[in-house]
């Protein structure tokens, strides 16, 4: 290992020996570390390739903050959605096999998938889901508070996912399609996409260090901490996010080293030194333009950088003149950015270990500037002017937010009511809470205070190590139904903002235990127009007869309260005591509420 440590070190000192010899890139280094100082990220390192040679590759900053161990051109770090390259190019390559067409619907490889509505499970195609032309939004929500190991579980989910609008309509960037794209690569070689991207990239690109989990980032070393600078004023250390199922769309770690060879490969029309890793005809189709991201003319401030198009896992866009494919990747704690002028065979890749960081964008666009010749931007000074009007406006916004909450409200139900499961078939299910006065949504991985704004609308704060903080204002509406005689039935949330609706999460109350002896009370016969409803106690359980109709089994859920098992929105009601027993059963249905008397 220590023989290994001193390669890395040697080649660092071997790149920075290019770029201190190459005219273009002269004092750029002070660039870099005034941008460094202005984001206030922990760190971050830079490749810059060449044609088939890596020029430049440095770290700057610390890899781990605390301890201040330094950042090198061979730290780990998560490169996020520049993951989706690598696998739409295993898509690349088996259409190069002859194992499938980008015209062919996607249904046919996954039987068990299906979409929205019929006109999407009949017309979709693999080029869709490449491209981001399904017209589903991203639906984030579903993997990242519902996260799964089980890629068979979030494809149940694609379902019960609303599009926007209409195929091919509209760009719209969706990570649950660059999920599938890995699935499709599985069914077809019989490997996982984690086999795939090792023996279809890593092992031929000499990517030795590279992986696809944090697991394996956590047993590795010379692996980077993420961090997030907390509200404009503190760093410090965040978790790092299993992505899990989802790992197509995102899971990659790399260094800046290695990624220069993936760069190489792009911009030498899909070859590695002497082998072929791309097929030349796909690396052209993947990285023009396949969709249009937004239309519009250059702005004023930077009229040389323009164009918003996708290809196939590459944004494409004009900067100075020149033809720039790139993308950008954010997971908890990191964010990179991988480009490349193909017709300039130039290429960059920067990683950081910051949240929702700008240093990758800024640094890219730095080198830019040298490699291309072109017009030089002072990007840290752009950088402080771009955050203090977003802090004018972010302060704007949330006056107006708070101005429109009424005040001396109170919810209209005790905050019992409130409590038991909420699930979304194409989200999942999580738990609220009650713990003294207060409520808890409580998820996976993450869990919130609902703090009380005005009637029943709550807003989510974040528990977290180091108290309740705020959290994407995401305002919270909880609905009841005038059938169910008031009882709380749904959680709304406009948690996918391309919905003009919010997502709605139906309540199934919490089940509680009940000894036998106390449902004796609710024994008996129920009279409802003629018909004679039996609740009986049978085993440790209470259950109901209804003429013509199966047992059905009563659990309880609150005061004098049951849900019928296995029948979703029906539910009883106990009322009247007399003489410890009940004297009427209330039955809650869609279709309206009834009530029976003891006979």
């Amino acid at each position: 290992m220590k023989h290994y440590l001193l390669l890395g070190i040697l080649s660092s000192a071997i790149f920075l020996g290019y770029g201190q010899s190459d005219k273009r890139l002269r004092n750029i280094e002070k660039e870099f570390v005034k941008i460094l100082e202005a984001t206030k990220a922990p760190g971050f390192a830079v490749a810059i390739v060449e044609g088939d040679k890596t020029i430049y590759a440095k770290g700057f900053g610390y890899r781990d903050l605390e301890n201040k161990i330094p950042m090198d051109a061979n730290t780990l770090l998560a490169i996020g959605s520049c993951s989706k390259a690598f696998t739409s190019g295993v898509l690349g390559q088996l259409r190069s096999e002859d194992k499938l067409s980008f015209d062919d619907n996607p249904i046919d490889y996954i039987p068990e998938l299906r979409f929205y509505n019929n006109d999407l499970n009949a017309n979709i195609n693999i080029r869709d889901l490449m491209s981001h032309q399904t017209g589903i939004p991203r639906h984030d929500g579903s993997w990242y508070l519902f996260p799964t190991f089980d890629r068979d579980s979030l494809i149940q989910r694609i379902q019960y996912q609303e599009p926007f609008t209409g195929l091919r309509q509209k760009w719209h960037y969706n990570n649950f399609m660059f999920m599938l794209q890995g699935v499709i690569a599985e069914k077809i070689t019989g490997k996982s996409w984690e086999d795939n991207i090792r023996e279809r990239f890593f092992e031929p690109l000499q990517m030795k260090r590279s992986n696809l989990s944090i697991k394996e980032l956590e047993a590795g070393e010379n692996a980077a901490l993420g961090y997030e600078y907390y509200k404009d004023s503190i760093t410090r250390k965040t978790d790092y996010y299993r992505i899990a199922a989802m790992a197509p769309a995102g899971s990659i770690n790399s260094s800046v080293s290695e990624m220069a060879n993936w760069l190489k490969v792009w911009i030498n029309n899909g070859k590695f030194k002497d082998s072929t890793i791309l097929p030349e005809n796909y690396v052209m189709e993947a990285m023009s333009s396949q969709s249009v991201i937004s239309s519009g003319i250059p702005g004023k401030e930077n009229p040389d950088i323009f164009m918003a198009n996708y290809g196939y896992g590459w944004m494409v866009s004009s900067y100075r003149g020149h033809y720039r494919v790139e993308h950008g990747g954010n997971i908890d704690g990191f964010s990179a950015s991988t480009a490349f002028y193909p017709t300039d065979s130039i290429g960059i890749v920067v990683l950081a270990n910051q949240n929702g960081s700008a240093v990758p964008t800024l640094i890219r666009n730095t080198v830019s500037d040298r490699m291309l010749n072109a017009k030089h931007t002072d990007w840290a000074d752009y950088y402080r002017n771009e955050k203090k009007r977003e802090k004018e406006a972010k302060a704007s916004a949330k006056k107006a937010s708070d101005s429109t909450a009424i005040k001396n409200t109170t919810p209209s139900h005790d905050l019992s009511a409130y409590t038991g499961d909420y699930e979304n078939k194409g989200y999942g299910r999580f738990s609220i809470s009650q713990q003294s006065d207060s409520l808890f949504a409580n998820f996976k991985l993450k869990k919130f205070y609902l703090k009380h704004l005005h009637y029943d609308i709550f807003e989510p704060m974040e528990v977290t190590a180091d108290g309740i903080e705020t959290f994407d204002e995401l305002p919270i509406r909880f609905n009841f139904n005038s059938n169910d005689i008031g009882e709380i039935s749904i959680l709304k949330v406009n948690i996918e903002p391309s919905l003009d609706h919010p997502i709605e999460f139906k309540r199934e109350p919490k089940v509680i235990d009940v000894d036998v002896a106390e449902l004796n009370k609710y024994e008996g016969e129920y009279e409802l127009a003629g018909i004679i409803i039996k609740v009986y106690i049978k085993g440790e359980g209470l259950y109901m007869l209804v003429p013509g109709q199966p047992e059905y089994n009563l659990l309880a859920s609150g005061e004098d309260g049951f849900i019928i098992k296995g029948l979703s929105g029906y539910k009883t009601r106990f009322q009247k005591p007399e003489n410890d027993v009940m004297e009427e059963l209330v039955l809650i249905q869609p279709n309206g509420t009834f009530v029976a008397t003891r006979r």
